[in-house]
């Protein structure tokens, strides 16, 4: 019998998982899988990747000049190693996510990017099979310009709660943008108290506005809606070129058996009434675009800095475990 997990992949949309655990990631037969900093952290506690956590020790000590050059060393081989071994259970790409200290520096996000992709590729990784994610600031999309252009090192702009941000990205050619629903949803929550149908839900209407005017004008960039809160959010948006959905809403899909139509479709999209604009080379009107969106300034700062928040404690797990390795 065909689950609901099964409709939706019939409708279009390509299923990534959002985790950074191998069982769960092998159990739902993604194509693509996502981690970022939180997921890293959350696997990373847990007694079965310790071995990962060795492997990326000893790369530490072993390249780096003082402590806190093998700290970080240690963190971007820990990063690749979760990579690595969830592209042995998946088909497609994987995400691995730049440090988010690094969110308003375009060169330093250039530079940790090359760094990532070198040890990927030390490890037989191809980058074709990395998707770098940036969060989507000014300076974040910049350097997704230059790594697509120069480098041909594939960006998933991650942190995406408006519209400006998401038509910066396409003029940028990066090659998938996680615009993040269910965190949209929260703020509207806050802030008005209401509870909200999937139709109206302001995170799902984000996302279909950026997929029909992405449609309607040819962007190549790939959406892919994240951060869900519950399954009506996901099937209000069954179409959409790529989902990625934690493993909870992924189970509660495959015990389902519901139908899951097609909503989202480039034909509709075409006839989309909505105007073209350019921001990718105007910074200031990107800035004043952006700031005049509430919601989208909020996020966006509290999503980098708890994304930092988490950085810095695997980096404290990390020093730890070296220091007491030298004792």
């Amino acid at each position: 019998m065909s689950t609901s997990l099964d409709f939706l992949k019939e409708s279009g949309t390509v299923v990534v998982t959002d985790t950074g655990e191998f069982p769960l990631i092998a159990k739902y037969t993604p194509q693509d899988a996502t981690t970022n900093p939180s997921l890293i952290l959350a696997a990373a506690k847990k007694p079965e990747y310790t071995k990962l956590i060795d492997v990326a020790i000893t790369y530490g000590i072993s390249k780096g000049s003082g402590i806190d050059h093998q700290v970080d060393l240690a963190m971007d081989r820990l990063l690749v190693e979760f990579g690595k071994e969830i592209l042995q259970i998946i088909p497609g790409r994987v995400s691995t996510e730049v440090d988010a200290r690094l969110s308003f520096d375009t060169d330093a996000t250039i530079k940790k990017a090359l760094e990532l992709i070198a040890i990927y590729e030390s490890v037989g990784v191809p980058k074709e099979r990395v998707l770098i994610k940036i969060a989507s600031t000014w300076e974040g999309i910049q350097a997704a310009k230059i790594l697509e252009e120069v480098y041909d090192i594939h960006c998933n702009l991650t942190l995406l709660f408006s519209f400006v941000q998401a038509v910066a990205c396409a003029e940028a050619n990066v090659t998938l943008i996680s615009p993040f629903v269910g965190r949209i949803l929260d703020w509207y929550k806050a802030k008005t108290g209401k509870s909200y149908e999937a139709s109206e839900d302001p995170g799902v209407q984000s996302v279909s506005e950026i997929f029909s005017y992405y449609k309607k004008f040819g962007y190549s960039t790939i959406v892919m809606g994240a951060s869900f809160r519950n399954v009506g959010e996901i099937k209000a948006l069954a179409g959409c070129d790529y989902l990625t959905i934690s493993p909870k809403l992924l189970e509660d899909m495959i015990q389902s058996s519901d139908k899951v139509p097609k909503i989202l479709n480039a034909r509709d999209a075409a006839k989309a009434d909505v105007e073209k604009i350019s921001v990718v080379n105007d910074e200031s009107k990107f800035r004043l675009m952006l700031n005049d969106n509430a919601m989208a300034t909020e996020k966006l700062s509290e999503g980098i800095r708890g994304f930092c928040k988490d950085y810095n404690t695997l980096l404290d797990l990390l020093k730890k475990r070296i220091t007491s390795s030298k004792l």
